[in-house]
């Protein structure tokens, strides 16, 4: 997969059951090209879920492994069908090459200037800015400014109500997790709900 084609957002489903996550996806029923999934690896069954939903959904959605923290990781979850890899630190050179390899995107974390450019030295497709609330959405624009325009994601304490601000201070991207999604919709199952929280995101951006 390219850069290029890559949604916007990505749901970051972390500690989901199997039946919440199929939820989160059938939810997304005309919403593939406005939204990725990241599933995290430190969810129960998270590679049997993995393969899952990439043999249900891997077709029409963007579907990922999240907290990919080392090679074994890497290896487990693009067996799984993982079109990408996501991590909450910076990537070694052998999963970058892994990645470039199977053709997967590579979304190491960093979280300053030094960081972000040897990520993108060594092969990272995408870097997450992380926690990118504590950053603020100014380091965005203020990173760029000396390194040049870059697909950078935000990621930590994003929400509807300062989306919009991340994107306008130089966000390519945005990965969300427990703020998008009622918690009661989510125990219930409820597709309606959960796809109107997706609306509610869209229309504040």
């Amino acid at each position: 997969m390219k850069v290029t084609d890559y949604p916007r957002f990505t749901i970051i489903m972390r500690g989901y059951t199997y039946e919440q996550a199929e939820a989160i996806l059938t939810a997304m029923k005309g919403f593939e090209n406005d939204f990725a999934v990241e599933l995290t690896l430190n969810t129960t069954d998270a590679l049997k879920q993995l393969q899952q939903l990439c043999a249900k959904f891997g077709k029409t959605i963007t579907i990922g492994a999240g907290t990919v923290r080392n090679i074994s990781d890497a290896e487990g979850a693009i067996a799984a069908g993982a079109q990408f890899l996501l991590g909450p630190h910076t990537f070694t050179t052998e999963i970058l090459s892994l990645a470039k390899t199977k053709k997967v995107l590579a979304v190491p974390a960093a979280m300053t200037p030094s960081e972000i450019n040897e990520m993108f030295e060594k092969g990272a497709d995408i870097v997450k800015i992380f926690p990118a609330a504590v950053v603020t959405p100014r380091f965005f624009a203020d990173v760029q400014a000396p390194l040049g325009q870059l697909p950078l994601m935000a990621v930590g304490g994003i929400s509807a109500n300062n989306a919009k601000e991340f994107f306008d201070q130089g966000a390519s991207y945005l990965g969300i997790g427990s703020n998008l999604f009622q918690y009661q919709d989510l125990q219930t199952g409820d597709i309606q709900r959960l796809a109107k929280s997706l609306q509610t995101l869209l229309a504040a951006v």
